[in-house]
């Protein structure tokens, strides 16, 4: 039991994440239109979508396609400078006696020289590109008409898996013909790039069968 529980545990590895709300959401059940019985062909509510509109997302369910174009970069630099420097001079003249007394020769001079110079500088630079593209679903419409988005990308290559993540708020007038947005264009952008690497349960029992083997042969 043991070995099966740290088997699942091993095997079983999805990054966290730190957007809060659905990455998805379904759309509301359709109810059968009731027929006003006039006789018109067209009733109103029958159909939701003119007939020479495009199919832009709009509503919860629907689904709209994000070009992610981020890129940041930040630097700063900062610098410091201190200079001092002083100086003192001493000079002891020798007194001679006799016929020359009161004579001064060979004087004596101390001379003294300090400076002191110290900087220090600093510098700071970072940059991140981000670029790609995901589809997202519309999870909830705002009173404004805005359109609060949020979808997840998952693409294992053997044991490798990468997961994208997005979530934000999408005005309707950013969205073009082809039903995709700038990422640059979303407000409240949260974009996510984690991986997880998955260890293979056959490998693990094997690993486990050899080490078995070694300590208590048959």
């Amino acid at each position: 039991m043991c070995l099966l529980a740290l088997v699942s545990a091993l095997a079983a590895c999805v990054p966290s994440t730190n957007i809060k709300q659905p990455l998805t959401a379904l759309p509301p059940p359709q109810t059968a239109p009731v027929m006003a019985g006039n006789g018109a062909i067209y009733q109103a509510g029958v159909n939701e979508r003119p007939m020479f509109e495009d199919r832009r997302a709009r509503n919860v369910g629907d689904v709209l396609t994000v070009n992610i174009v981020e890129t940041t970069s930040a630097s700063g630099k900062s610098g410091h400078n201190d200079d001092n420097s002083g100086s003192i001079a001493l000079s002891t003249p020798t007194i001679t006696a006799g016929a020359t007394a009161g004579v001064i020769q060979n004087p004596v001079g101390v001379e003294s020289n300090s400076a002191v110079k110290s900087a220090a500088k600093s510098d700071s630079s970072g940059s991140n590109t981000f670029s790609g593209s995901i589809t997202v679903t519309v999870t909830e419409v705002l009173a404004n008409g805005n359109l609060r988005v949020a979808g997840e990308k998952q693409v294992a290559i053997k044991l490798a898996e990468e997961y994208v993540r997005f979530s934000g708020v999408v005005n309707p007038s950013t969205i073009s013909g082809s039903n995709t947005v700038q990422s640059t264009q979303v407000a409240d952008v949260h974009v996510e790039y984690k991986g997880a690497n998955n260890i293979d349960t056959a490998a693990v029992i094997s690993m486990f069968n050899r080490i078995f083997f070694s300590v208590l042969p048959f």
